[in-house]
């Protein structure tokens, strides 16, 4: 990854499973540089304005990473890039496209921004879709706007995901994730996992909100175990082909493991 100048979620996130993960053949890597256009409240990553700069060697580099390493499993996500009118829409199916081309066998996961809202953008993603669409809600609709930077929102996220249900191949696996502890009740995680499934979304990951610094929003509550393995549950009852619960979790966590419960939920 250092040789090829690429920076992943893993690292820049302060992710506490990158050993486990990366011994297992998966990755989660962070395209369009490792600046973000947003500043969320729970978010260790950097916020800059990078005046349109792209780096068009990156698709390139990932593949080429890809192959080398010999992944089975990558996980792609961005950072958010409103300075770009498609919100980095391009560079994410380009990146798909050559890592189809240099290791066909390796599975795809996109975990995607909000894309500005802009179905045009998301619409570009599917030109060469990966096999799995993620993108993550983040925590309640109660709490979204006050963790999450203004330009996100509950419903824009819901809508992104609805939207690649419907326009996506019919192959197409959805995903989300929601951070635990950061004040929301157990009514409003309910119903969150309700809205969740009422827009077609297969997988979904709970973790434990983990500050990265004092600059972000405090933890409220440490959630014990025995509740999230009640939450795994509870979505798994609500119809989620696969849910992955624990204080360490987080979206890309077991993401193989997850996309193979979504095949075996379809018999395919």
């Amino acid at each position: 990854m250092e040789e090829l100048r690429l920076g992943t979620v893993c690292r820049e996130a302060r992710c506490p499973n990158l050993s486990e993960c990366w011994s297992a053949g998966t990755a989660t890597l962070m395209l369009l540089g490792t600046d973000c256009t947003r500043r969320c409240g729970f978010c260790a990553v950097r916020t800059h304005w990078p005046r349109g700069a792209v780096d068009r060697s990156e698709p390139a580099r990932v593949a080429e990473a890809v192959e080398r390493t010999g992944l089975r499993y990558v996980v792609l996500t961005q950072v958010c890039r409103d300075d770009l009118e498609d919100g980095g829409a391009e560079v994410l199916v380009d990146t798909v496209r050559q890592i189809r081309q240099r290791a066909p066998s390796a599975r795809v996961e996109l975990l995607i921004g909000d894309l500005a809202g802009r179905e045009e953008s998301l619409a570009k993603l599917f030109e060469d879709p990966p096999d799995v669409l993620a993108h993550n809600i983040e925590t309640v609709r109660e709490l979204s706007r006050a963790i999450r930077d203004p330009r996100a929102s509950y419903e824009r996220s819901l809508e992104v995901l609805r939207r690649a249900r419907a326009i996506g191949p019919a192959s197409l696996v959805t995903k989300s994730s929601i951070m635990l502890g950061l004040g929301e009740s157990e009514d409003a995680l309910v119903r969150t996992m309700r809205d969740l499934r009422a827009a077609e979304v297969d997988l979904l990951t709970l973790g434990q909100y983990l500050r990265p610094g004092p600059e972000h929003v405090p933890v409220a509550r440490y959630v014990p175990p025995e509740e999230f393995d009640r939450y795994r549950a509870q979505g798994l009852r609500n119809g989620f082909a696969g849910v992955e619960a624990g204080p360490l979790v987080r979206s890309s966590y077991h993401a193989e493991e997850l996309y193979r419960r979504a095949l075996a939920r379809r018999g395919t």
